[in-house]
């Protein structure tokens, strides 16, 4: 597992998380959902940290998120909200798995 002291170092597993980060519409991550790969990752939780555990493999920590409903993979019902609304998610690849979190409304249009 990577230290904490670690993750923030340049080239670090976070400095990379926070490069590779971007924005997609759901129209682009239905392939992915179709793939069972998607895990969504609630406003209250890190985007780049549950990254970090889900790629170091936090077993612990992921489990917490899970059970608390911070972090939960993609259900059909999800996949029918997000297709009717179809809204932006910032979006990171901790292999296999597609975290995305859906973008606040609150999000000015300047900063998408």
């Amino acid at each position: 597992m990577t230290s904490e002291d670690d993750r923030s170092e340049p080239g670090s597993p976070r400095e990379r998380f926070v490069r590779e980060a971007g924005v997609l519409p759901w129209s682009e991550l239905v392939r992915h959902f179709a793939r069972g790969v998607v895990v969504k990752v609630g406003l209250d939780t890190d985007l780049i940290e549950a990254a970090l555990c889900f790629a170091d493999d936090d077993v612990s920590r992921v489990a917490a998120w899970l059970e608390a409903g911070h972090v939960a993979r993609a259900s059909d019902d999800d996949a029918r909200d997000w297709t009717s609304r179809e809204p932006e998610f910032t979006c990171i690849v901790a292999a296999p798995w597609v975290l995305v979190q859906e973008r606040s409304a609150a999000v000015p249009a300047s900063s998408r």
